[in-house]
């Protein structure tokens, strides 16, 4: 193989390029991220009798607006307004872009720093001289020699710039720039985890409102009934076939029923206030209009353990932050090399200022310095270990938010199975007492019961009718939890990416930054 030498031209460009292709190096562990603790499948993932899991592949959750497979049309509408008006999901929001903003003051370290001076110099001095010798006179006077005083003022001028640039040969501002941009994803992810939080907390807050707007209309329904009872009761004892016994017995059980009635509206309007804060509104600003509780719960998709890794934003924040204390243990490590900079600077100085910029009165220098802590009574080795810590704090994290997310779904999955078949089995409950207070109150018509069998009857009926409600408002509820512990659609390929984040700089005019969309 046939070798050119280089020409000094060559050889110069050499030396100036070669510590751009040193900087390619960085100390410190690359990231590889840990594995999680997970089961193939789930425990709970079986079919059960009112309650029907989607088939993965026929289903999805619809992205970002999972609240839509229950097809309210109000709940729609709030929905929609907990990522725009919502204090808490805005905070997180400021969060966001605080630790994106922060990328670009840790990438300003990479570059070189310039700066520019101007000067004047203003100088006075003062000095005196003795000529020796006489000089003769021929007028007969002779005069000695003296001193003659003399004063000087100069004028110096100077400017110029001067540059400095650390090198990062063993990549510790790149390490933090690293670590930083994992830290706003995280930021993104705990922004799109307290955004999900805050749409369940609104999901059930709604529910529970139609919850008690449901109960009300059974309890209105039921105290029609009783002042039927009641008025039936009244006429038999004005005409002398009951006793006011039976009479008090049916007014209580009427009077009962309308104070529960009565009471539903209270816990209704703390909901509803609830939704308006949920919402960003004063509670004054809201209000929303009676409905039922839905009386179907929708088939709610759920695939395999090893997707809530990609799909839970809590379990996508602790692995982010995984990368971050990675990254910091590699800045550590740097600290341990010599500080390498390149200085240099171009002035020039001189008077006047007419002449300043002439070639004569030029001054410039290169520099370059290496600098290496020789003993720090350990520190650097501590701040090592402290990292490698920090960063198994991290692991331990991000295995138990991925066991914890196991446990939610497992959890509802568990819940609505057995809800469903309570549902069924309540249904012919309240079915069995309705025909029971049917039975009773005609055989009290016929005389052949006493009113208290009636009143047993009815109260029976009612609280079967009460308990099938609470049923049917906890699987609604769970519903909502299990969406929430499957991520509500959302998917890690979500965050924005770091070369996103790394080319893009918030500080420029918005006509010079390019659309990356």
């Amino acid at each position: 193989m046939k070798h050119f030498p280089l020409r000094p031209s060559s050889r110069r460009l050499s030396i100036l390029l070669a510590p751009l292709i040193l900087t390619g190096c960085m100390v410190g562990p690359s990231y590889k991220r840990p594995s999680a603790i997970v089961s193939p499948q789930f425990k709970e993932l079986r079919p059960a009798p009112g309650w029907t899991y989607a088939k993965p592949a026929l289903a999805e959750l619809p992205k970002g607006t999972w609240w839509t497979i229950y097809n309210d049309p109000t709940l729609n509408a709030l929905e929609a307004q907990v990522a725009l008006n919502n204090q808490t999901v805005l905070e997180y929001d400021a969060r966001y872009r605080n630790a994106r903003a922060t990328i670009n003051s840790v990438r300003a370290q990479l570059y070189p720093t310039l700066s520019g001076s101007l000067s004047f110099n203003r100088q006075s001095s003062g000095r005196g001289s003795r000529s020796s010798g006489t000089i003769i006179n021929y007028g007969g006077d002779s005069a000695s020699g003296g001193a003659t005083p003399s004063n000087s003022t100069e004028n110096t001028y100077g400017m110029g710039p001067t540059a400095s640039w650390d090198l990062d040969l063993w990549g510790k501002i790149r390490r933090q720039i690293q670590a930083q941009v994992t830290e706003a994803q995280a930021s993104a992810a705990d922004l799109a985890n307290a955004r999900l939080s805050y749409q369940a907390q609104l999901a059930t807050a709604y529910f529970n409102m139609r919850y008690q707007d449901s109960l009300h209309d059974l309890l209105e329904r039921n105290v029609k009934f009783y002042e039927r009872s009641y008025q039936i009761t009244k006429n038999q004892y004005d005409a002398g076939t009951a006793t006011p016994t039976t009479l008090l017995q049916a007014q209580t059980q009427l009077e009962q029923t309308r104070a529960q009635s009565t009471a539903t509206q209270a816990a209704r309007a703390q909901y509803e206030h609830a939704i308006a804060i949920l919402i960003g509104k004063p509670p004054a600003e809201v209000s929303i209009a009676p409905g039922a509780l839905p009386t179907s719960i929708p088939a709610i998709p759920v695939t395999v353990p090893a997707d809530l890794l990609q799909r839970r934003p809590d379990v996508a924040a602790a692995e982010r932050r995984m990368e971050e204390y990675n990254a910091q243990i590699g800045a550590a490590i740097a600290a341990f090399y010599p500080d390498v900079k390149l200085t240099a600077s171009y002035s020039y100085s001189g008077d006047p200022v007419g002449t300043l910029v002439q070639v004569a009165n030029r001054i410039w220098a290169l520099g370059a310095s290496a600098s290496e802590t020789l003993f720090s009574g350990g520190s650097r080795t501590a701040a090592v270990h402290e990292a490698n810590a920090n960063y198994d704090y991290y692991v331990a994290t991000y295995r138990q938010t991925v066991l914890t997310a196991l446990q939610g779904v497992e959890d509802q999955l568990a819940n609505l199975r057995v809800l469903a078949q309570q549902a069924d089995q309540q249904d012919v409950a309240v079915k069995a007492s309705n025909r029971a207070v049917t039975v009773a109150l005609n055989q009290y018509m016929a005389g052949t019961e006493i009113y208290t069998t009636v009143i047993t009857s009815e109260v029976t009926a009612l609280s079967n009718a009460e308990t099938a409600l609470q049923i049917q408002q906890s699987r609604m509820l769970d519903s909502v939890t299990l969406i929430e512990n499957l991520g509500g659609g959302w998917n890690a390929t979500e965050l924005p990416s770091k070369n996103s984040m790394q080319t893009d700089n918030p500080f420029l005019p918005s006509f010079i930054q390019k659309d990356k969309n």
